[in-house]
């Protein structure tokens, strides 16, 4: 071989090699389809998922925030008339006895397990409203429904059922009005027939 040869393919490798090293550098740096693929499905699901809004309806009322807010709105001249005995209590001189907050806590267990009896008994009273109006779609779209003795006899009955479950309604909301003091929050009212 001539030295002519043997320079040209010296060069030809040291070009193959030069051109070669960056892109073995090139794949190690660059990241494969599937991370990107990973990496693009992670960011879909991200922006997917809605933020978190915290308004008044994820917040519960607490008893001792509620029950401390009209002391902090009093003017400080009320608060220096108080009485000897509301002053020594309310500074912490006298707790309540433990019957006195056992009975408390009966009591705000009584009426949180009225209000729940009351939202059962409000969704019961519109699911049988919305079963009615289909049933009297049903019942109406039939071209014959003067002579259809079954479908008015079950109309009825459930015309029937409904009263019953108004009237359920309107007890419990009594018994929790007699129960309960008047607050700000609105208990769930019946539905108009």
């Amino acid at each position: 071989m001539s030295s002519k040869t043997i320079l040209r393919l010296l060069a030809l490798l040291l070009a193959v090699f030069s051109l070669s090293v960056p892109l073995f550098a090139q794949q190690d740096d660059a990241p494969s389809v599937a991370e990107a693929a990973r990496r693009a499905r992670q960011q879909k699901q991200e922006a997917a998922k809605p933020p978190h809004v915290i308004d008044n309806d994820a917040i519960a009322p607490s008893p001792a925030a509620s029950a401390a807010t009209p002391a902090l709105a009093a003017p400080a001249s009320d608060a220096n008339s108080a009485k000897p005995s509301e002053t020594g209590a309310a500074s912490g001189g006298a707790p309540k006895s433990e019957a006195d907050k056992a009975e408390e806590e009966k009591k705000k267990a009584d009426i949180e397990a009225l209000k729940q009896q009351i939202a059962d008994k409000l969704a019961k009273v519109n699911l049988q409203q919305r079963e009615i109006a289909l049933t009297q779609d049903t019942y109406l779209s039939n071209p014959d429904h003067e002579h259809d003795k079954t479908g008015k006899e079950k109309l009825d009955s459930m015309q029937l059922d409904l009263t019953q479950l108004q009237a359920e309604l309107t007890e419990l909301q009594a018994k929790l009005a007699a129960v309960a003091p008047p607050s700000d929050e609105k208990t769930p009212e019946s539905p108009k027939p």
